[in-house]
This record gives C-alpha cells, structure tokens and sequence, in this order.
C-alpha cells in the first residue's frame, strides 16, 4: 500500500474529448464554471480531459474530487446525473469514450491503494452525440447550466464560498 500525500482541499475535474461531440461536455462545464464563478478556499480547477492514469496523483492528493462529465446511464440526452463515491465505477463501467475505462480504473487503484477520498462525486449528463466534432448537441449546450449549478451547490455544502465572478467591462 502507498502512504497518502498530504491531501489539498478540493479537485474539480472536466472530463472528456473536446473533439467528439457530447464527449467534451465535462470540459465545457468546466471552462463555464471557472468563467462565471469565484470559488474560494483550497478549490482546484482540473482540466483532467482523457488523462486516464495520469490523474490518479490528482486524486490521491485531495481530501475531496468532483467530476464534471458525459455520464452514459442510458437516460435521455441532457438527463442531469448525479453519482457518488461508489455509485461511479458502476457508471462508467458504460463507455462513451476512452477516458472512462481509465477513469474506471483510476478509482479501483485509489481504492485498493486506500487513498481514495471520502467524498467523490460526478456531476453530468447523459450524451446524446458521441461523434467526431468541436460542439455540444442542443440537449447538452441548454444544460451547461445547470450542471454548473449543481457544481456550485456542492462546493457549498463542502465548505466552499462561491459567488458570480464579476463582468468585464467591454466599453
């Protein structure tokens, strides 16, 4: 077993493929939640893309994770879903794309290894189009939204003050 890092607050971590359609959702979430929101305290924005593997130190290193993702629950296209700890390696055991069977296997190796945080959640929706393409299906783009929202209400319940970043002055 591998000792634990001393853990940092909290990662918020997109997912996806940019470049296939719904599958990129996660980092359109992310991208709109870091310029329409101010979080403070110990909160860590990741663009963890399809990094697989290579986010396990992410994870091990903080005390909590939010995902923000394309979830594949055979729902309907933009159903808003909400997963905790172990309701995801169940999730993703559904591909809708590569990341997820690392993602999968990211969260069995955290846990065998014991340093899996106490609370990891994803926040997403069901895609509708996973093909090759730089833009959300309408079922997706109407609900960045609330997903963000949802992130948001749970940055709050763990500790974290959030409030509307201010609107650059364009004049």
């Amino acid at each position: 077993m591998s000792e634990r890092p001393v853990p940092r607050g909290t990662v918020v971590v997109g997912l996806g493929n940019p470049l296939m359609g719904d599958d990129g959702f996660g980092l359109a979430a992310l991208a709109r939640l870091a310029g329409t929101w101010t979080v403070e305290g110990d909160v860590e924005l990741v663009d963890g893309g399809t990094w697989g593997l290579n986010l396990l130190p992410v994870i091990e290193g903080a005390r909590r994770v939010l995902f923000l993702d394309a979830i594949d629950a055979r729902a309907a296209p933009g159903t808003l879903l909400i997963l905790e700890n172990g309701e995801l390696p169940r999730a993703f055991a559904f591909r809708t794309s590569p990341h997820q069977v690392d993602l999968r296997d990211v969260l069995a190796l955290a846990t065998w290894r014991g340093t899996l945080p106490a609370h990891v959640v994803a926040v997403g929706v069901q895609p509708g189009r996973i093909a090759l393409g730089t833009t959300l299906s309408a079922p997706l783009e109407a609900a960045v939204d609330g997903v963000v929202a949802t992130a948001v209400a749970r940055l709050r319940e763990w500790g974290h003050a959030c409030s509307r970043a201010p609107v650059p002055c364009t004049s």
